[in-house]
């Protein structure tokens, strides 16, 4: 290329450079490059590491080292000074040299700061091959260590550098912690395993497709980083899809994910729904554009067969109560032995086919087949049984089963002889700590002195036995699946004198009344999908779906307290968490007067002073257990993630 034909290319950056310059100025933002040394005052202080040659994605440079020629540059570094200026003459020579058989050859100097490059030295080198889209740019790197805050995107940072030890990649900057881990698992690898030089290629090519597909879809719209939304992606399709589709078929894919993208992109991406929402549609345009059918095809799909489980049991029944109660308004069909990834894929195929028009999964372990199948079926309402889900496509329902504890932790308090009762919880998953909790603070308003002794079904050890050796009568064990089971090693029971347990009272599930809710909604029209957050239904008593079982032979004053807690608890003028409560740790975790929210009691994750024991890890359970600790667990970003697929 000879200099005239340089310089019309200058013009052209320049004009380009121009345009940029403008469109931020009517947006309220910097139009020039950041600089590093106006990050922070302590940035020069920080430890810095040489890193050396590297190749550095165009698009993370992003500023320079110090303020000294920004004003030459916008933000992408497209040129801002006049074609008569040394500035420009230089540029127009390195132009002219990139496109000979000269080429550009030195790398630049830079920084690199959480992810991110600032050129110490080359600034016009980036700006020439940054304007002929230039995908990589050498350079001689200098990181900067920044000190370790506890705050999300430090933390992630320093995951990235354990990440980059082994992939060699800049291409991916996540800003929470857990993610690096979790792409490394989606993609068959492990942290510290090599990749090599065919796996980095692989990879930088699949995902600068996605990213490309993601901007074309306009991603730049949302609050999400392309490689965030590669992980909701990757929940549904392998990885090597996307070196075999092509670019419309990955956009249509891309399409049927957006709601999700768009969920996980907001600051509160789960919308929790503590009460069903009884309004119906009304007016003259719901009659002349009806959306509320007469009838409905109801399916239930069962991780294991009822006659086995006491929890597919409950959901069963609750499945048999909605066809006895809607009769000819609803068709109810049950699938089972959704054991395997490839079965409920298979039973949710099914059950579509059939002409479900809503599907509940009624188990944890079954949401990614069914994010899977809700994408691919828009038009059919998918549900599953778990929580805090972010994916729009698919609502997730539990229920508040701590407002029962509560109740059955008074009825434990009071028949405590000693002031020590047992506790067997079952996983360390969102809102079992609340129920622990409720549990604790039951106790102790029938019984100040009460104590909890905390073991996990989850962990070895038969732990009622442990606590009858140790003189401990009364235990909390696992909550019956349904109102008509109350007897030995479930709920809360005594230990007789001649060795019998004496069933005391339990939680129990409701589930009958909490999907003729959710399937009156559908047909009375109240169902909507004006949000665009994910929604999780968490009833309690008030809803009818949570309830307390009691003994026939509890005395009777714990009878009567027992129902005025439960009509509190209904009407919702009793709040058992509103009211002073110190943690384990000493710490005031309400003065008395503050009411926790629904996403404080689901993320709770400490306990209650008078509470003896902790909340296990997730190395310290047993495989089990495992499956749905990874989905629901209230550490489940520190958990290690299961490799799958492959580069």
């Amino acid at each position: 290329m000879n200099v005239a034909d340089a310089l019309e290319e200058y013009v052209h950056a320049l004009k380009m450079g121009q345009k940029e310059y403008r469109e931020l100025l009517q947006k309220g933002k910097s139009p020039y490059p950041a600089v590093l040394d106006q990050l922070s005052r302590d940035i020069s202080a920080e430890p810095v590491v040489e890193i050396g040659l590297v190749e550095i994605p165009a698009e993370r440079i992003v500023g320079t080292r110090s303020a000294g020629r920004i004003s030459a540059f916008t933000p992408s570094f497209l040129p801002l000074l006049g074609p008569d200026s040394e500035f420009a003459h230089k540029w127009v020579s390195l132009c002219a040299a990139h496109l000979s058989d000269e080429g550009i050859r030195d790398p630049i100097v830079a920084y690199e700061y959480l992810g991110k490059f600032y050129v110490q030295e080359g600034n016009k080198r980036v700006s020439v091959l940054r304007y002929f889209d230039a995908a990589k740019i050498p350079g001689i790197v200098h990181r900067i260590l920044p000190a370790r805050t506890g705050q999300p995107e430090i933390e992630a940072y320093y995951e990235f550098l354990k990440f980059y030890e082994s992939a060699r990649i800049y291409d991916v900057q996540f800003r929470r912690p857990g993610d690096y881990a979790k792409l490394l698992a989606f993609l068959g690898k492990e942290l510290g395993q090599a990749w090599t030089e065919r796996e980095q290629k692989t990879f930088r090519a699949y995902f600068q497709y996605f990213r490309e597909v993601f901007a074309a879809c306009r991603g730049e719209d949302l609050d999400l980083l392309p490689e965030e939304a590669l992980l909701l992606w990757l929940r549904v399709y392998p990885f090597q899809d996307l070196g075999k589709l092509p670019s419309w078929e990955l956009k249509k894919a891309m399409q049927t994910l957006w709601e999700n993208m768009v969920s996980i992109s907001q600051d509160d991406p789960v919308q929790v729904e503590t009460a069903p929402d009884t309004q119906t549609k009304g007016g003259l345009l719901s009659k002349l554009l009806p959306t509320a059918p007469e009838h409905l095809n109801v399916a239930f799909i069962h991780q294991l067969d009822p006659q086995i489980s006491s929890w597919a049991k409950g959901h069963q029944e609750g499945a048999l109560h909605l066809q006895t109660v809607l009769q000819d308004k609803v068709t109810v069909r049950s699938y089972y032995h959704a054991d395997s990834p490839e079965q409920t894929e298979q039973l949710l195929q099914q059950a579509v086919a059939e002409g479900a028009q809503v599907v509940f999964t009624t188990a944890p372990k079954l949401s990614r087949a069914t994010l899977k199948a809700a994408v691919e079926h828009p038009r059919v309402k998918f549900l599953n049984c778990s929580v805090n889900a972010p994916y729009s496509s698919v609502r997730t329902y539990y229920s508040r089963i701590f407002e029962g504890k509560f109740i059955t932790g008074a009825i434990a308090g009071a028949m405590s002889e000693n002031d020590s009762i047992g506790y067997i919880g079952s996983y360390p998953i969102f809102g079992v700590p609340a129920s622990i909790n409720a549990f604790a603070l039951g106790a102790q308003l029938t019984n100040p002195r009460a104590k909890i002794e905390l073991r996990w079904s989850c962990q070895p050890g038969n732990h009622a036995e442990d606590f009858f050796n140790r003189g401990i009568r009364v235990v909390s064990n696992r909550d019956i699946p349904t109102p008509d089971k109350v007897h030995g090693n479930y709920g809360t029971y005594l230990l007789e004198e001649d060795g019998s347990l004496r069933p005391l009272g339990s939680p129990c599930w409701m589930w009958g009344n909490f999907y003729e809710h959710v399937i009156r909604s559908v047909l009375n029209g109240s169902w909507s999908k004006d949000t665009q957050q994910a929604v999780n239904y968490w009833w309690g008593m008030d809803s009818g779906v949570i309830d307390v079982e009691l003994a026939d032979n509890l005395p009777e004053g714990l009878v009567l307290l027992a129902k005025l807690l439960r009509k509190g608890l209904r009407n919702r003028t009793l709040d058992p968490f509103c009211r002073k409560i110190i943690a384990q740790d000493g710490s005031v975790k309400n003065p008395g007067n503050y009411t926790f929210s629904p996403d404080e009691l689901l993320h709770m994750d400490w306990l209650c002073e008078n509470v003896a024991g902790t909340i296990p890890k997730f190395h310290e359970i047993l495989p089990f257990a495992q499956d749905t600790v990874r989905e629901l667990g209230i550490y489940r970003d520190e958990i290690p993630t299961q490799k799958e697929g492959s580069l």
